[in-house]
């Protein structure tokens, strides 16, 4: 579950190697008799602010004093993820992939495994760029 000012990896090449949740465009807010929360599973998108990037990439422009903000789709979480099996998958980390308005990674490589679910929302490019798929 990723919610508001969680700190993610980002898991591409991008330039981009954390970023903080700051708005969660998927997810679900299924609590009942509590304050709602907006969470994050795998194949929510979410929009970011960069925190950290390497010194020369685009995120880290001399006179750029505000993170910029990015979009991105949850490709790990910590939280456990049910599948239909019955059977769950979790991460040591939590992680996004920074896409574009047309929902294709930014990126041309993606460390790390991703999970299996983001092939049945639709992110095919994230699939199959990824080293391994869990």
């Amino acid at each position: 579950m990723i919610q508001l000012q969680t700190v993610v990896d980002v898991a591409d090449n991008t330039g981009a190697k954390q970023a903080m949740v700051i708005r969660v465009l998927g997810g679900s807010t299924s609590r009942v008799g509590k304050p709602r929360r907006k969470t994050a599973g795998v194949g929510d998108l979410v929009i970011c602010a960069v925190k950290k990037a390497l010194p020369n990439s685009d995120f880290m422009k001399p006179g750029n004093k505000k993170a910029r903000v990015v979009r991105g789709v949850v490709v790990r979480t910590c939280y456990p993820t049910r599948r239909p099996d019955g059977s769950y998958v979790r991460f040591d980390h939590n992680a996004v992939v920074l896409v574009d308005d047309k929902n294709e990674p930014r990126g041309t490589r993606i460390f790390g495994a991703v999970a299996r679910e983001l092939r049945e929302q639709g992110f095919m490019k994230i699939v199959s760029l990824a080293d391994e798929v869990i």
